[in-house]
């Protein structure tokens, strides 16, 4: 199947169908991720656990949803985690709006090259999604990125496993990574 501009998002459906892969569509190019690893699914399992519960009102955890590049149907991307308004319950679209996105959260996969990490935080500041919490159970690391401009976020803040991430108000948690697990040396 070739991919023409314009064509891209059936490219990518195509792919996924196929193949089982996870695709999404970053700066006009397609990008594939093998389904996450039990680790990488237990970070993910952890903050979920740590963010429901405390919560505001009208506010929802939710994964395998995907985020819109504004102005570009072709472009998009699926964090692992992203908190949304609870009406996204009852959305038909499967494109959240950026504008609508308290805080994305990217798990790395004990595969991705630095390339790839960089161009998805460069993506998220673009779309305009207010908070990025990239979990690198590789290093057990973790960055929180706030206040996007342009293609790159103004406030970065870094810490290891172990530290807490002050996520700022509308949610205004604190998560605990001291419970997160780190992958196996390769």
């Amino acid at each position: 199947m070739s991919a023409r501009p314009g064509n891209l998002r059936s490219v990518a459906e195509e792919i996924e169908r196929a193949t089982g892969l996870r695709v999404e569509i970053l700066g006009g190019k397609l990008v594939m991720s093998p389904t996450p690893r039990g680790k990488h699914a237990g970070v993910i399992r952890r903050l979920r656990k740590q963010i429901e519960p405390v919560l505001a009102d009208g506010l929802g955890a939710y994964e395998v949803s995907s985020i819109a590049m504004p102005d570009d149907p072709d472009d998009y991307c699926t964090p692992d985690l992203v908190i949304l308004p609870e009406e996204w319950d009852q959305d038909d679209d499967w494109l959240a709006d950026p504008r609508d996105v308290e805080l994305a959260v990217e798990v790395i996969s004990k595969s991705e090259r630095a390339k790839d990490i960089a161009g998805k935080g460069e993506w998220y500041a673009a779309a305009g999604v207010r908070l990025l919490l990239s979990v690198d159970p590789r290093r057990g690391a973790w960055t929180l990125r706030s206040r996007p401009k342009a293609d790159e976020y103004q406030g970065v803040l870094h810490g290891e496993f172990g530290d807490d991430v002050p996520l700022p108000e509308p949610l205004g948690i604190v998560l605990d990574t001291g419970c997160l697990p780190v992958y196996d040396a390769p």
